[in-house]
């Protein structure tokens, strides 16, 4: 019974290693650690990758956009309530009133629009992230198929690991290569959405 226990173990253990050998050759061919845990910055591949640079710039570009028509409107606001502050002493009470009350809505409108706006940028940005995300997806589980890996890390969610095991920039890499910025027909996978 022991033998028949020691063989069937040694023929496991074989198998093992005859699967195993193909993987972990590619793998280090690839430049991918031999590990069954792999972990990654989720914020670093993002920020660091062409489609997060450009999703990046287009958002601090639209934010600066957004930023100066407030100033100019705000100071336009600026230059209309000074001037009915002016004429008040000469106007008759009701008539101001209802300019006044008529300043107050206009200001009420420029910071309901502007607030849209806003959410607007901030939402088209969240959106870019989810696509990103999406994109990203089959690339990371390739790179966990080649490496012979079971699971992907949050590096920052990991108290202590070895940067070996760490697949940031080959992910980085393949985005570049695979997706680009995510315009110029890169392939991406529809959302959610568009499939329904």
């Amino acid at each position: 019974m022991r033998r028949l226990r020691r063989a069937l173990v040694m023929l496991i253990r074989g198998a093992v290693l005859a699967t195993a050998i193909p993987v972990v050759a590619t793998a280090q061919q690839l430049g991918l650690p031999d590990s069954v845990i792999l972990t990654i910055s989720s914020d670093r591949l993002f920020n660091d990758s062409a489609f997060g640079q450009r999703v990046a710039r287009e958002f601090e570009a639209a934010s600066g956009d957004l930023a100066r028509e407030n100033r100019r409107i705000e100071q336009e606001l600026t230059e209309e309530e000074q001037d009915l502050t002016e004429r008040r002493p000469e106007m008759d009470p009701a008539a101001f009133r209802e300019l006044a009350d008529a300043f107050d809505a206009k200001v009420k409108e420029f910071r309901r629009t502007q607030d849209a706006k806003a959410r607007a940028l901030v939402q088209k940005n969240e959106e870019e992230q989810v696509k990103f995300i999406q994109a990203a997806r089959p690339i990371l589980t390739d790179l966990m198929r080649e490496a012979g890996a079971g699971v992907v890390l949050e590096r920052s969610s990991v108290f202590l690991s070895v940067t070996a095991i760490d697949v940031t920039e080959v992910a980085i890499n393949r985005l570049n290569a695979t997706i680009q910025d995510g315009r110029n027909g890169a392939a991406l996978p529809e959302t959610p959405d568009k499939q329904q």
